[in-house]
């Protein structure tokens, strides 16, 4: 039997709601079949950080890897999936189920994914809760907000604090509708040389 997959990536397309001021995404058909070439062909324009992605060190560290050099082993593999929908403005340790071994974890703080508009205020997680997520082995951790950090953050104190024990990251996942508990993550970045982030086609594939 066939274990269900989750997509877990928003849908890219203009209108696609990204952070303010960032790189909105455009879609243009440079070839077309209609005007008589073999083949459709499209050019995009877009941001790193466009929909569900996974940032490199390069984002918050100048001369840190680029998401082309990071190692793909943290967004292969088994994850805890948290419902962190009453956490408030900020996840803390105690938001957080017993771990049992998970080298990755996401955590769910939409009741409903914005997919149409974008989220002025989102939860984040604390600083306190990546030092201890580090210290349990945790590799990775991915959030559904846009931000691993408070939108009005100025200090980007959680994304220091996974620069310190390099844990990957994954920001703008859609867990709707996904049941707090263990599955199989597969979300690779696209090696861009240079690249801050990269989008992602994330999934969640049932365990058993």
């Amino acid at each position: 039997m066939s274990r269900r997959i989750r997509d877990i990536s928003q849908r890219l397309h203009p209108g696609l709601p990204v952070w303010p001021g960032d790189t909105t995404f455009v879609q243009a058909r440079t070839w077309r079949m209609e005007d008589g070439s073999p083949v459709n062909v499209s050019a995009l324009t877009l941001s790193t950080h466009s929909g569900a992605h996974a940032d490199a060190p390069l984002h918050y560290a100048q001369g840190a890897s680029d998401i082309a050099g990071v190692d793909l082993d943290p967004y292969v593999g088994e994850c805890l999936v948290v419902d962190a929908r009453g956490a408030g403005r900020l996840i803390e340790v105690g938001d957080i189920p017993p771990l049992q071994g998970a080298e990755r974890v996401l955590f769910r703080t939409f009741e409903r994914f914005p997919q149409e508009q974008w989220a002025g205020e989102t939860t984040a997680l604390a600083p306190g809760t990546i030092e201890w997520l580090a210290g349990q082995g945790v590799r990775l951790v991915g959030i559904d907000g846009p931000s691993i950090d408070p939108q009005d953050s100025k200090d980007m104190l959680a994304h220091k604090t996974v620069l310190k024990h390099d844990l990957r990251v994954l920001e703008g996942l859609v867990l709707d509708g996904v049941e707090e508990g263990r599955y199989e993550l597969i979300a690779l970045p696209l090696p861009i040389v240079g690249g801050d982030a990269s989008p992602v086609r994330a999934v969640l594939r049932d365990l058993a």
